[in-house]
């Protein structure tokens, strides 16, 4: 049979065969849960009109065939060129989740994808105007929730001026309510539990930050550390460790003022940290931090979503959180912009510095940034100045206590200006050293200072 002009490539948004099959329907249910999209019976791959027997018949029976198998309408047509006829099949996008025999099949690029799994769970809660993070946990109350974590968060929204000031009027509860993390049954939110939650840990084991050092490879690990605890502390408690512990930190001297700055822009590192926090997986597996010794890996569950590539993040794109409420509470504590300017607010900050931008990779089911870690000709900072620093915040820590010994450890954290998990240490530090004791209970009690002459 003598070949014609193409009438197109095949695209996301089309598929050629050269005869119909009824398999054929998986197709246009793939084209339906996605874009939409046109099957065109009688063209063979390179896009070549070869011709269609039956049109009369398949012209009777496709439509037939759609809206009885998927309860979906397609718009089937019959062309000719020359002498040769084939057909083409329209399918509009759906709003609602299409399934054919009983499963759900999804267009991605020049593919169909049979959806299983967590990829099934996404497009059903995406079809529904859902987001993961908006299910409801059975059997978990407020009684879960941390209050101190929740005042924390009212304490940095208030100052940065994204939550009234009233809100410190209101009740755990209340607040919760507000923020659309309790369900109507009174359930906590997977949001909730991951934010506030005493221990988001025993639901959501993925929940897990974990740094490793490593020298030269992967199978070279020289010490790491798994960080827990909800979410809203996470950000400040992982930066806590990279400070203390895997970065190294450069002094130098603007007249007489002493300049510590870490060697990779905290505010960057803040920003690609706080992103991968408010776009994980969180049914899949721990975070993971791998510092070598001339770069580090960042690699987070959970690939971008349908539509975004590792391109178009640098581009001028709209926020597309896969978690919308752990993002609104992040934009409400202002750990992140809530306009999708995170990236290229990091190159900035990079750019700025001269350094080498981080980057971005698409693998093994999540997302991986590689930062460069450049030697830079200034004085390090060592572990003699990080104790001196440490031992001048335990000297803060006595006075304040001494002023107000029944003050909480959040309000210790904010005048303090470091995290709650921060303070918790030091206070052990301090007990342990019989230097201050706590009387009564940890609610209710109060704290009193033991050898308070030594540090005067």
């Amino acid at each position: 049979m003598s070949k014609t002009s193409k009438i197109s490539i095949e695209s996301q948004i089309i598929e050629y065969k050269e005869s119909w099959r009824d398999e054929y329907l998986k197709w246009l249910c793939g084209f339906a849960n996605a874009q939409g999209g046109t099957l065109y019976i009688g063209i063979n791959d390179s896009g070549n009109v070869v011709g269609v027997k039956d049109s009369k018949h398949l012209m009777e029976d496709i439509p037939n065939k759609v809206s009885m198998s998927m309860g979906i309408l397609a718009d089937v047509n019959l062309h000719k060129k020359k002498s040769l006829e084939y057909i083409s099949i329209e399918v509009k996008p759906s709003t609602a989740p299409i399934s054919y025999r009983g499963k759900f099949y999804y267009r991605s690029g020049s593919t169909n994808q049979l959806l299983t799994g967590i990829a099934l769970d996404n497009f059903l809660l995406e079809k529904n105007n859902h987001t993961w993070d908006a299910l409801s946990i059975l059997g978990t109350s407020i009684n879960d929730i941390d209050n101190d974590s929740v005042e924390y968060f009212v304490n940095r929204g208030i100052r940065l001026g994204r939550i009234p000031s009233s809100s410190l009027g209101l009740s755990v509860e209340r607040i919760l309510e507000n923020l659309n993390l309790v369900s109507n049954d009174g359930c906590l939110t997977n949001a909730a539990m991951l934010l506030f939650g005493r221990n988001p840990q025993f639901y959501f084991p993925g929940s897990i930050f974990r740094i490793g050092r490593f020298s030269n490879n992967s199978a070279d690990i020289l010490y790491q550390d798994e960080i827990a605890g909800n979410l809203i502390h996470m950000p400040d408690t992982v930066m806590d460790f990279i400070r203390g512990k895997y970065l190294k930190s450069y002094i130098h001297f603007e007249g007489f003022q002493r300049i510590e700055k870490l060697e990779i822009p905290e505010e960057g590192l803040r920003e690609i940290l706080c992103n991968a926090i408010v776009h994980k997986d969180y049914r899949g597996v721990h975070t993971q931090m791998k510092v070598y010794d001339d770069h580090i890996r960042l690699w987070n569950q959970g690939g971008l979503i349908d539509g975004m590539t590792v391109e178009s993040l640098r581009q001028e794109h709209n926020s597309r959180p896969r978690n919308k409420l752990i993002a609104q509470i992040f934009y409400l504590a202002g750990f992140i912009e809530a306009w999708g300017r995170g990236i290229w607010k990091v190159d900035k900050v990079f750019s700025d510095e001269s350094l080498p931008l981080p980057e971005y990779e698409e693998t093994t089911g999540g997302i991986e940034v590689t930062i460069t870690r450049v030697i830079r000709n200034v004085s390090v900072d060592t572990n003699e100045t990080r104790e001196k620093t440490r031992e001048k915040t335990r000297e803060k820590i006595i006075r304040i206590i001494k002023e107000s010994p029944y003050i909480t450890i959040s309000e210790l954290a904010e005048k303090l200006e470091i995290t709650s998990k921060g303070v918790e240490w030091q206070l052990r530090q301090l007990k342990e050293k019989s230097i201050i004791c706590r009387v009564g209970a940890a609610k209710g009690g109060h704290w009193e200072v033991i050898e308070g002459d030594k540090n005067e």
